[in-house]
Order: structure tokens, then sequence, then C-alpha cells
């Protein structure tokens, strides 16, 4: 029995009975035992796989794998892959939108018994999610991280990333953000392949027009401070207005999916009044073409884009990869031109939009799209960025570097004296006896769990009881032998 059991405190007895309480409920409503076998969904065999693409968010999130979808099927010709997922939410989202097969696995046990069916070589991340450390547990893969995305963001860099094999990143910029954020860093898990997903062939979803479009596609808040770039609560509503004042364009309005979410009231208020313009422009002026764009890939809006408004993000790198050849615009919510210059070199080949700037915006603008005078500036930062690499090199970068790391894999595990499973050895590394026991074993190992809980709590209320029958009497014993008169009602212990 555990010390918590051994010497309960007051603070934790009512816990406990809560804990026991609650079981006895969920034990109640519990459906007949499955197992320890995989609740994937679909039920059966587990797919062939060299490769596991592992997802645990929401789908809220599921714009950082979205973007990875064509070319993880790309992947799969050369590699078979296999996308995990821990939410069913993200799950129902995915599995109709892919050929690719998916797995929904809710528990760790069940993550590490698929691993050891599959036998997988190498391990994909598209983020930085805390349940990426439950399959980075599995020692037998080769575990690489390439991010949702390639941008200037605080985010781009975690201190995670030491714990990857391999982290696939765009070019030298992303080198040296790794370089000057992080101490104590294995700087040859590096491995550049461009941006394979910007690769991709998109149908075009803009009319052809005789104006220019200029889209305004601006980042959300982030979860803190620092990590926050929007400029819909500042600049958004002043940067629509006076682009749809400015002659001969079209404006379309595509913000980050999480705009739309958002809760913090700035933003939300600036979003609305950007959408409430530029329906009230479409209505006036139909023929003009202003348009939201809130569904789909933005990529597929570069083709019949003009110019470029946008923050620091991975939207005015991607841009900067496809259209180099058209103006670029970077918000900077911070009033920091020296810094900005040092957090996003791409603002050196981009005219800015700050307090200062703003007011003569669309003077600008009409100025870039008569004659651009910045296209060499953008050229030489594409290739800082990005390498010397031709939209759909990037791709073939990318799966040679993914065939490098599965075949190093193979030499390395063919050098292991032994062999453990996938489950066992994570287990040994995480003190988790996953599959030594059977469930109904932990169905009976439960019940007496609990019965030892509830005979506990019963008797620290009876001696907590005894305890406070015992202090009554030693205080009527006190007042007589002063000869007070005795205690009457409360005072008596008439409760």
């Amino acid at each position: 029995m555990s010390n918590f059991l051994r010497s309960p405190n007051p603070a934790t007895i009512g816990a406990l009975a809560n804990t026991i309480n609650n079981k006895r409920r969920d034990m109640g409503r519990r459906k007949p035992a499955r197992g320890p076998r995989l609740n994937r969904v679909p039920e059966g065999p587990a797919p062939a796989a060299e490769v596991v693409v592992y997802f645990a968010e929401d789908k809220r999130k599921m714009y950082q794998l979205d973007q990875w979808l064509p070319v993880f099927e790309e992947l799969h010709q050369r590699h078979p892959v296999v996308i995990v997922l821990r939410s069913k939410q993200s799950f129902n989202n995915l599995s109709e939108r892919t050929p690719l097969p998916t797995v929904y696995t809710r528990r760790l046990a069940d993550v590490l018994e698929l691993y050891d069916e599959l036998d997988p070589k190498v391990a994909i991340y598209v983020n930085n999610g805390v349940a990426n450390f439950q399959s980075l547990a599995v020692a037998s893969i080769l575990h690489v991280h390439v991010n949702h995305g390639e941008s200037d963001k605080v985010s781009m860099v975690s201190n995670q990333a030491k714990a990857y094999d391999r982290v696939f990143v765009a070019g030298e910029a992303a080198e040296r953000r790794h370089a000057a954020a992080l101490i104590n860093f294995d700087y040859s898990k590096l491995v550049r392949t461009g941006r394979p997903q910007l690769d991709l062939k998109f149908e075009p979803v803009l009319a052809p027009s005789e104006r220019k479009t200029v889209i305004y596609a601006p980042t959300w808040e982030g979860e803190n401070d620092f990590n926050n770039y929007t400029s819909v609560d500042l600049y958004g509503v002043e940067i629509v207005r006076q682009l749809l004042a400015t002659d001969g364009v079209r404006v379309v309005y595509r913000p980050h999916p999480r705009v739309a979410s958002s809760t913090t009231l700035e933003v939300v208020g600036g979003h609305r009044e950007i959408l409430s313009m530029i329906e009230k422009a479409a209505d006036a002026d139909p023929e003009a073409g202003h348009a939201t764009a809130m569904e789909g890939s933005i990529l597929a809006l570069f083709q019949e884009c003009d110019a470029m408004v946008t923050d620091v993000s991975s939207v005015g790198l991607d841009f900067l990869y496809l259209r180099n050849d058209a103006p670029l615009f970077i918000t900077d919510r911070r009033d920091n031109p020296a810094q900005l210059a040092v957090d996003a070199p791409i603002s050196g080949a981009s005219d800015v939009i700050d307090s200062a700037s703003i007011a003569d915006f669309g003077a600008v603008v009409a100025a870039r799209l008569a004659f651009d005078s910045r296209m060499e500036d953008r050229i030489s930062k594409r290739r800082f960025y990005f390498g010397d690499i031709a939209p759909g090199e990037s791709t073939q970068r990318f799966l040679d570097a993914v065939t490098k790391v599965a075949a190093r894999r193979d030499e390395m595990v063919a050098l292991l004296p032994h062999r453990q499973t996938h489950a066992s050895a994570a287990a040994a590394a995480t003190g988790d006896a996953v599959g030594d026991v059977s469930q109904e074993e932990v169905e009976a190992n439960y019940e007496q769990r609990s019965e030892e809980m509830e005979s506990q709590l019963e008797n620290q209320e009876h001696e907590a009881a005894e305890s406070a029958r015992y202090a009554d009497e030693e205080l009527m014993d006190a007042v007589v032998d002063e000869g007070a008169p005795t205690p009457v009602g409360d005072a008596a212990g008439g409760r």
C-alpha cells in the first residue's frame, strides 16, 4: 500500500472519498472489457508501415497536419506511411480526406502495441506537442521533426528539438535560428530539405481579374504575448480600409484559421469589422471581386495574387518561395524596426507596416504595384531562407532525406546485441508494465485497491470521531475540576 494510504491527512480524505465514489459510478456504467487490444478505428489488422506520422492534437490544430498530407501521400509510394492519431475528433476529421491509412489509438499502451505490430523505421512529427514524448519513448525508431511551416516566429525553435534524432529545416535561416536560440544542441541533427509542402499544384480559386489582387493574410495572436505577431487588432481594419480605397485593387482577406475562433476581444472585434467592410464593399461593387477566403489552402490564392500583406508568419515566407516576383508587406506590432530586422530578416526585403507608416500604406501599395523596386532584395532573401531550390525540388530532397534516415535506422538496429519490443522497451523506460497484465487482472486489482481505499477511509473517519469524543470528555473533566458549572447544550456535546 502506498505511503499516501498509510498516512492520509485530513486534506486528502475528502479527495479519496470522491475518487472512490466516482470510480464506483464509472464502473457501474462501464462497458464489457475489450481486453488489451488496440482500440484503433477501423478495427482490423495493422497496415504495413515503414513510416508513422504521429499527431496527438485535436482537430483545431489539424491545419498543422493538413499541409503535409500530399507530401506524405507522395512518401507513401516509396515508404508505406500510417498516420497515428490520438484524438477521435481528429481521426473523424481526417480519415475521409486522405487515402493514407489512419489509426486512432487513445491509450499509450495501444500506441506501443501498434508500433510492435508495424515495426516502423521512422516516426515523423509536424509539431512539438507534449504528447510527442509518449511516442519518443520508443528507442528502435528514428524520430524526425519536420514542423508545420517555416517562419521567423519564436515558436519555430523549441528546446524539444533536442529530443528528435533529426530536425528537417528549410535552409540557412532556420539553421541560424536554432543556433541563436539553443544551447548544447547537436547541430548535426539539422537536415536541409527546403519546403516540400510548397511544391504542390493547386487549382485556381480566384477568378481572373483586370484588377490587381492584394491579399491580406494576418496570423493569429499565439498562446502568449511574446509569440503574438497578429496585426488584426492593431492595423487590420486600417489596412483593409486603405486597400479598398486604392483604385484598381481587388482585396482578398484570408486570416489564419485560428483568428476566426479567437477569444481575444480586440482580435474578435477587428476580424468582425474587416468581414463587414469586405461584405459591404462587395455589395456596393460586385464587379470588383472583393472576397473573404476562410476555407481551403492559402497557397491556392497565390497564383492570382499581385501583392501580399501579412505578419511575421509562415505565409510571408511561403509567398517569398513561390512568388518572389510580387511585392510583400510585413507588419510590426512592436514598433521596433531594429529588432524586427534581427528576428525576421524577410523584413529587409519588404515594406514594413507599423504605427509610423500605416498612414501612408495605401500610397506605398499603389507605388509598388506600379513599379516593383524590391524584387532583387526578395530574390536574395529567398536564397537565404530556402537555398537555390526551384519549386518542385524540395519534395525530392525530403523523400531522399527520409530514405537516408530509414536506411540509417536499419544499420543501427542491426548493431544492437538484442531487440526488445517497442512496448516492453518503452515500458521499462517509464516504469509502466505495459502488456504484463491482462485486462481481467487490471480490473481485479482495481477492485482490490478500491476496497482497501474504502476500508482505510472508514478507519480514518472512525479515528476522527473518536478523537473528537475524547476531546469533549477531556474538556468536561477540566471544567468540573475547576469548579465551574457543568456545560450544557453544544458545549456539552449535545450536537
